[in-house]
C-alpha cells in the first residue's frame, strides 16, 4: 500500500463528509500563514511561529507592518501583546491599562523601551486622558481599550501634526460620535476588514489620518 494511494483514499473520504476544504486551509493559504489556527488553538494573539501580533485585523497588520519605523513612538489605550510588537518596531511605546491584574502581568513582560501606565476608566476619566498628559509626541495612537470615544478626544492632543490614529472593532455603531469628531477635526479614514487572530467573525479596524501623515496615506 503506497503512500500516494493513503493521501487519496484519506483526501477522497474527507471531501465526501465536506471537510477537505478546512484540512487545506490549516495546512497552506493565508489562515495557516497568518497563525490564525493556532491563535485559536492557543486563544491568544500570535502568529504562526507563536509571536505576539496586535489583536486588530489580519489586513491592517500587513499594511502597518509595511509603513512603521524605527524613529516612531506609539501611544496605546489597553496594552497586550499588541505592546511587544511595537516595542520590537517603533522606538518607543507608551500604554494605558485600567485592569491591575493584566498590567502587572504586561509589566513583567515588555522591554525597556516600554511605559506603562495604571489608570481607572471611568468616563472621560483618567484613563482617557492619560495620552494628553505627555503633549503631542506621537506618531499613532492605538485606540483599542476603554471610553474609546473619549480617548478620540484626548488622543489629538497627543498626536504630532502627522500622526495617524488606529481605532480597532470600527464597525461598531457606538463609536460614531468619535468619529465625527474626527471628522470635524479634519482626519479622513480608511478601513481594513477582515479576520483578526483568535476570532471566527469579520472585523473591522480603521485608521484615521490627515495629509502629510507619518504613514503615507
Amino acid at each position: 500500500m503506497s503512500g500516494e494511494w493513503v493521501k487519496r483514499t484519506v483526501r477522497k473520504a474527507m471531501e465526501g463528509v465536506g471537510a477537505y476544504p478546512f484540512y487545506a486551509l490549516a495546512r497552506t493559504g493565508p489562515l495557516h500563514e497568518d497563525g490564525w489556527f493556532r491563535s485559536i488553538r492557543v486563544r491568544e494573539s500570535i502568529d504562526a511561529e507563536g509571536r505576539p501580533i496586535p489583536w486588530i485585523t489580519y489586513p491592517a497588520i500587513d499594511f502597518l507592518s509595511r509603513r512603521i519605523r524605527p524613529d516612531m513612538a506609539v501611544f496605546e489605550y489597553g496594552c497586550g501583546s499588541s505592546t511587544q510588537w511595537w516595542a520590537e518596531r517603533v522606538g518607543r511605546v507608551v500604554s494605558v491599562e485600567h485592569n491591575p491584574a493584566w498590567y502587572e502581568r504586561i509589566r513583567r513582560e515588555v522591554p525597556a523601551n516600554v511605559t506603562l501606565a495604571l489608570a481607572e476608566a471611568t468616563p472621560d476619566g483618567p484613563y482617557s486622558r492619560k495620552a494628553s498628559e505627555f503633549g503631542p509626541e506621537f506618531d499613532l495612537v492605538v485606540i483599542d481599550g476603554e471610553d474609546r470615544n473619549h480617548c478620540a478626544r484626548h488622543a489629538l492632543d497627543a498626536l504630532n501634526p502627522g500622526g495617524v490614529i488606529l481605532w480597532d472593532n470600527s464597525d461598531r455603531p457606538e463609536y460614531e460620535e468619535g468619529f465625527q469628531l474626527l471628522f470635524d477635526r479634519g482626519f479622513r479614514k480608511i478601513e481594513f476588514t477582515g479576520l483578526a487572530p483568535g476570532l471566527y467573525n469579520r472585523s473591522e479596524t480603521a485608521f484615521f489620518y490627515r495629509n502629510d501623515n507619518r504613514l503615507g496615506i
